[in-house]
């Protein structure tokens, strides 16, 4: 008799984490097969994108190859794009694979299934403003980051020569004032002084400018105020322009237009405003909401269907009275612990358990010059308020928890251990 599959569609923080639970309680001991589907052949964690995209991290240092994961950790990956569902059969279809020439390598597959879990992710959501798709970057994948670097690298090599400038300033317009656009904010600051450093470009730290702009009345506008106010505060001081109360309401090449129109001139534009699911997710057949969100029940299952469930961004998981899961990593790794329980459950037949979200805190990283948050926040207490060289070991932390998760307390030792070797060995940032 055949054991059971779950297919895991997207190896992002949650999928990663799911998978290698599921491979170690379930896959080693034949109890199932795990199958992890994704259309990259590498995970890098998502909170770090904005770190890949300056140059600050390399990703070939701090990238997981799936194929070398899933053989140490019981599981089977497969690469390939999910584009179709058949809830009947029990059938996913997988587009095409093709090449960066656009040549097929593999043809059009399908890949059955006993449970289903979708962890997706989020993409940026532009809101269908005018022009944001042609002449803004996202950030939403290793793919997009690189591509940013490069194009920041451009920009920052056409201002040795004053005759290839656009504006007496090398201008960024980063829109959005989340933790993705504050962190990029002020990575941008270092990696103008580090490109300088190393004589890539003649920008220095005076000669860059920075505008955050967000449509809320303030920074980080689902955290605290303290926090809000902290990080203007410290943007401020680094010499970023912000801009809290302001929409963009058109993209151009080098400028940005806000709802009052107000133009402001930049050489090279970020998107990082607002997020939803992919949209195709709207196509498969299950409920979902106006952010593309599969809509499930707080086992996680989808309320179409028990053997298909869905978590991370992509989900939409009641939490209380008309209230849903945020979409941060803390969230979808805390899913991916319960996940693993609740479909160990299903194969016994037991009946499963309820997600409850747990917010530990929020950490933001202001490159190597700070870190604000506050950590330990519970529903009767606002937590403990942290700034400086403590939030910055405290953030620092997050991550390799995350490497923990996936890896494993010896080689996540070793990791900790090599990376504080490279800062002595290979230059600070990725130079190409």
């Amino acid at each position: 008799m055949a054991i059971p599959r779950i297919v895991i569609v997207g190896g992002g923080a949650g999928g990663l984490a799911l998978a290698t639970r599921l491979g170690h309680t379930l896959g080693k001991k034949k109890r199932a097969e795990i199958v992890l589907l994704d259309r990259n052949a590498t995970h890098v964690w998502k909170p770090l994108l904005h770190e890949l995209a300056t140059g600050v991290l390399n990703s070939s240092m701090d990238e997981v190859d799936y194929r070398g994961h899933s053989s140490a950790h019981y599981y089977r990956y497969q690469r390939g794009s999910l584009n179709g569902l058949d809830r009947e059969q029990k059938v996913i279809h997988l587009a095409p694979i093709e090449d960066e020439d656009g040549v097929e390598v593999l043809p059009a597959r399908q890949l059955t299934y006993d449970y289903l879990v979708l962890s997706l992710g989020s993409v940026s959501n532009d809101f269908g403003t005018k022009g944001v798709a042609e002449h803004c970057h996202f950030i939403d994948s290793p793919q997009q980051a690189k591509a940013f670097q490069r194009d920041m690298i451009n920009t920052f090599l056409r201002y040795t020569d004053p005759k290839l400038r656009q504006n007496t300033q090398l201008t960024i317009g980063i829109v959005g004032g989340g933790a993705t656009g504050v962190e990029l904010s002020a990575e941008l600051l270092d990696a103008s002084r580090l490109l300088n450093a190393y004589g890539v470009t003649a920008v220095d730290h005076q000669t860059i400018s920075v505008h955050l702009i967000e449509a809320a009345p303030r920074l980080l506008p689902g955290l605290s105020e303290r926090i809000s106010q902290t990080v203007q505060q410290e943007l401020e001081s680094m010499g970023v322009t912000v801009h809290v109360g302001t929409a963009i309401q058109e993209a151009q090449e080098y400028q940005l237009v806000t709802g009052d129109g107000e133009v402001i001139e930049t050489d090279l534009n970020v998107w990082a405003a607002g997020i939803k699911a992919p949209p195709f997710l709207t196509e498969l057949g299950l409920s979902t909401n106006k952010r593309n969100q599969i809509n499930v029940k707080q086992t996680l299952q989808s309320v179409d269907d028990p053997h298909i469930f869905a978590m991370g961004d992509c989900a939409c998981c009641p939490q209380g009275d008309d209230a849903t899961v945020p979409p941060r990593a803390q969230a979808a790794h805390q899913q991916a612990k319960l996940l693993a329980k609740n479909l160990e459950r299903c194969l016994t037949k037991k009946p499963l358990q309820d997600f409850i979200y747990h917010d530990h805190g929020s950490l933001v990283s202001l490159a190597r010059y700070d870190a604000v948050g506050n950590l330990m926040r519970s529903s009767a207490s606002r937590g403990l308020f942290l700034e400086g060289w403590l939030a910055r070991q405290a953030y620092a932390s997050l991550y390799r928890m995350h490497q923990l998760s996936i890896h494993g307390a010896p080689k996540t030792g070793l990791a900790w251990l090599v990376d504080k070797l490279n800062r002595y060995l290979k230059p600070r940032m990725k130079l190409h």
